[in-house]
């Protein structure tokens, strides 16, 4: 985190009191995500303790059908009520259905809480964007949201290493809950005690039918929306199905996916602040996101033939996809940035639509796929999906 705050320090931004704004909701961030990555790579087995393979399938798909039905209202409530209200509303309901994920037995309970939750943090991560969006200077989106971003994912470092820390090698998953319940008190703290005084922007008010032409006749949205699906169903993939793999089949115990999820995740907070500052004053963001997609696409193939059980050995294979990501999910993110406002909150849940989709088309792969191939030669399958990505990418129209 040190490094982080000295990357901070040299954002270029003019106001002291917008910098403090923008530091103040990278730290809100960080604690958000750390919140849902705690639990986030053992959710599935946890899961799996009362739901089959098919119905795991399943339950992640509801929560994606709710989390989209939370992305299509969410603008219109946002508008009406506020931003800072909706924001604390959703964050004192996350607290009661993680409470929920603790102490209840009923698989039925259990599953209404986990989807449930799943909508709500999509939608704590919407607000969070419209707080962001509000104070970033047009000239700084790159290092703004590179910081911003970066920020996010070295919660993504310590978080599975906490996870199965506390599963501690048996299925203690509800620990994880424990845990993320407890990052959501001074979540909602900082929030209430930061932005009280925010003012939201004039939003641009569209209904569904005139959201999609609206998209629609910006090609390069469309491109980048549908470049932006394919990351996020391979994130999906890889997080509901590589732990299973990886203890199940490559035998691996918790704490070896611990160090091997760390490693993993490495390049997210190391690359992606200088790779946004590189967009913002060297290259456009093109180049970079179509090399991130084939360096992840091709990596992710080569997974399908790693057969020894070495901790060293995944954790360098999996480093290397997370290079590739990391480098396309921050040229996507800048690049959208560029290209809409803080008014345009209804085009921005559209973007952050591709999250709950992938959580049906994941599933829709690996049950598919599965049918046909051996586990680890899903490997292969989601690496050409990934590099299927290529194709809108290389149209989008650079912004430099």
């Amino acid at each position: 985190m040190a490094l982080i705050g000295n990357i901070g320090y040299n954002i270029v931004m003019r106001s002291p009191s917008r910098s403090y704004a923008i530091y103040t909701i990278a730290v809100i961030g960080f604690i958000f995500t750390l919140h849902t990555v705690i639990p986030m790579y053992s959710n599935s087995s946890f899961l799996g303790l009362f739901a089959s393979a098919e119905m795991l399938g399943m339950i992640y798909m509801m929560s994606a059908a709710v989390s989209i039905l939370g992305y299509l209202v969410a603008p219109s409530i946002i508008r009406r009520i506020g931003n800072y209200r909706i924001a604390l509303i959703l964050i004192c309901l996350q607290i009661f259905l993680f409470d929920g994920l603790i102490v209840s037995s009923s698989p039925v309970a259990l599953t209404i809480f986990f989807v449930l939750q799943s909508a709500v943090v999509a939608l704590i991560g919407l607000c969070l964007d419209i707080f962001l969006e509000v104070n970033t200077d047009a000239g700084n989106v790159g290092r703004i949201r590179g910081f911003y971003t970066a920020t996010l994912n070295a919660s993504w470092l310590v978080g599975p290493l906490i996870g199965t820390l506390l599963i501690n090698g048996g299925e203690n998953y509800r620990n994880t809950y424990v845990a993320g319940l407890a990052m959501l008190f001074p979540l909602l703290y900082l929030v209430f005690r930061n932005f009280p005084r925010f003012v939201d922007p004039n939003y641009i008010h569209l209904s569904p039918h005139h959201l999609l032409i609206h998209i629609s006749h910006n090609k390069n949205w469309v491109r980048l929306i549908s470049a932006n699906l394919i990351l996020q169903t391979f994130y999906s993939w890889m997080v509901v199905y590589s732990p299973i793999y990886l203890h199940k089949i490559m035998g691996f115990n918790w704490d070896e996916i611990g160090i091997i999820l760390v490693v993993m995740l490495l390049p997210f907070p190391l690359f992606q602040y200088y790779l946004g500052r590189l967009a913002d004053t060297k290259y456009g963001e093109k180049e970079i996101m179509a090399i991130g997609f084939l360096i992840m696409g091709l990596a992710t193939v080569m997974l399908a033939f790693v057969s020894v059980k070495s901790v060293l050995v995944w954790a360098v294979m999996l480093f290397v996809t997370r290079v590739g990501a990391a480098a396309a999910e921050i040229m996507m993110e800048i690049y959208f940035f560029k290209t809409v406002s803080a008014r345009d909150s209804a085009v921005l849940g559209s973007f952050r639509i591709t999250r709950p989709l992938s959580l049906f088309l994941a599933p829709a792969i690996m049950l598919i796929g599965s049918y046909f191939l051996d586990f680890r030669y899903m490997f292969i399958v989601i690496g050409l999906v990934t590099l299927l990505a290529l194709y809108p990418v290389l149209l989008i129209k650079d912004t430099r």
